[in-house]
């Protein structure tokens, strides 16, 4: 399932003309038991795992809001949910905990998608719906002071608190989930979702967040002041040497980590985030992208860097506005794709 968080908006500016009609916020919670999270929350359907098999509790966060007012968004939910579905394959025990982060009218056409495709699924699962606005409500004191910088002004789509849920999901969840991924609605899986969940196995000592390298040139471009006064900087320089910055469509968030790092916490003081943005000249609208590639530039110990097939950008934006010379330093992607992410409103390749 992707987190509709409209990722096709997450690389380019061209995606911005698209906020109103592809708002999206969408927060799934999976797994047996019973567990609520918000006075909103509602059990759609349910398929627990047997209480004698114990398996792992695959965490799958969604945002969803806003459908009503662009149809294109339930087509991508869809072909996204199909995908995954389609390639998933769990683990003995092992249940799928989808949550779903929606508004009122988002509400009931969630369901009905959900309703359709679930029924689908060849291992248990449960789907819990959470109140955007509660969401909001517990974040905007964490995140008011960053979004002046990661925001592209008041009003505008990635303005909303919400966009920065990732940055603060450690204080918003239980502490029972240790770790959740947090995804793009316009996604299309070729792998199975399992596989993505073992990722968290590989992250080294100190690192709290899996992501991928950004896969085109817009932090060279964000970036242009600093990489002015310092020549010779690797900031929004092209893999494999470089720091191109990072794409939150595909978000490997470990919970129990981000809440034990001193480091991490104390990035997300006003004071810090003032403090990193002030040093890189950096003013950014692409929300929890933004402040994950700043964080990324100073603290690259904090991330483990996803290989590029887990989250295969398509948007080529950047290619026709000004970077066409090195463009492709930063779009090639070598391997099988796992996920295919289609940014910047992108067709992703039939199967």
């Amino acid at each position: 399932m992707a987190v509709g968080r409209a990722g096709w908006a997450r690389s380019q500016p061209c995606a911005l003309a698209l906020a109103a009609a592809l708002a999206v916020c969408a927060f799934y919670y999976l797994g047996g038991g019973g567990e609520t999270f918000s006075t909103a929350t509602r059990r759609l359907r349910a398929t627990p795992a047997s209480p004698a098999r114990r398996g792992r509790a695959l965490h799958l966060l969604v945002l969803f809001t806003k459908a009503e007012r662009g149809p294109s968004l339930r087509d991508k939910a869809r072909a996204a949910l199909r995908s995954l579905l389609r390639h998933g394959r769990l683990g003995r025990g092992d249940a799928l905990r989808l949550h779903l982060v929606t508004d009122r009218n988002s509400r009931d056409i969630a369901e009905g998608l959900l309703r359709d495709e679930l029924g689908r699924a060849a291992f248990p699962h449960q789907v819990i719906t959470h109140d955007v606005n509660e969401l909001t409500e517990k974040l905007f004191p964490i995140v008011e002071a960053m979004q002046k910088h990661f925001s592209a002004g008041t009003g505008t789509y990635y303005s909303d608190s919400i966009f920065f849920l990732s940055v603060a999901m450690h204080r918003i969840m239980p502490p029972e989930i240790t770790q959740i991924i947090q995804v793009d609605l316009d996604l299309k899986y070729k792998a199975n979702i399992r596989d993505l969940f073992e990722e968290f196995d590989s992250f080294k000592e100190g690192a709290v967040i899996g992501i991928a390298r950004e896969m085109q040139p817009v932090y060279r471009h964000t970036f242009w002041q600093y990489r002015r006064e310092n020549p010779k900087t690797r900031v929004g320089e092209p893999p494999p040497d470089g720091l191109p910055g990072f794409n939150s469509g595909v978000l490997l968030l470990n919970l129990e980590a981000m809440r034990r790092s001193k480091l991490y916490n104390q990035l997300l003081e006003p004071a810090m985030v003032q403090k990193l943005t002030e040093k890189y000249r950096f003013k950014g609208h692409l929300g929890d992208q933004d402040f994950f590639t700043m964080v990324g530039m100073e603290h690259p110990e904090l991330f483990h860097v996803l290989d590029c097939t887990w989250n295969r950008q398509l948007c080529t934006w950047w290619k026709d506005h000004g970077y066409s010379d090195v463009f492709d330093q930063y779009f090639r992607c070598d391997g099988e794709v796992k996920i295919y992410h289609g940014n910047c409103n992108t067709p992703i390749p039939e199967d």
